[in-house]
């Protein structure tokens, strides 16, 4: 395979630099994973895996948030996972008008389901983080707070990828509250 799965630097954005002590801190961890998995999401491969009836793949990820510099403290830890489910429809709606297109891939997200309908969205939808984390600013205390955060994602074997892991981190942001 060409190059190895990665993930890209983890970009870390809070809606706002202060808070008060009753507040609640809402960050976005913005980031995507860029390589050999990526290229090989593709519709030739995921109609070639859907024919031979391999036809759900789990991505596990997770992102862990910390505060402090040389100790770090945990504010947040996810664990959790998305799904691409591959299946066979003469659905009018999903009609590519480029070709014949029948397998098609469903992304379940926090239990919830996307169609797309080009490569690209799919890749997108599966493959590129923006998740919200919230933290309630009580927890970090009065005082200015550098916080961070580090990503892993696995996967397994499949027709058309090998098993694999991805990890990345941020560089740190901070919040003031007051």
């Amino acid at each position: 395979m060409g190059s190895a799965t990665t993930l890209t630097e983890i970009i870390l954005t809070a809606d706002k630099p202060e808070y008060s002590l009753s507040d609640d801190i809402v960050i976005t961890a913005s980031f995507q994973i860029k390589g050999d998995l990526r290229d090989a999401l593709n519709e030739k491969n995921w109609t070639e895996a859907y024919n031979k009836y391999d036809n759900l793949f789990k991505l596990k990820y997770g992102i862990k948030v910390t505060s402090g510099g040389f100790r770090k403290k945990e504010l947040k830890d996810i664990d959790t996972y998305r799904k691409a489910s591959f299946f066979w429809t003469r659905n009018p709606k999903l009609v590519n008008p480029m070709k014949e297109k029948r397998v098609w891939v469903q992304v379940a997200k926090n239990f919830e389901p996307f169609i797309k309908l080009t490569e690209d969205e799919v890749k997108s939808e599966l493959l590129d983080f923006n998740e919200k984390i919230t933290i309630k600013a009580s927890e970090l205390g009065s005082g200015k707070h550098k916080i961070s955060a580090e990503a892993w994602t696995s996967w397994q074997k499949h027709l058309w990828t090998d098993s694999g892991d991805a990890k990345g981190s941020s560089q740190e942001i901070e919040v003031t509250v007051n």
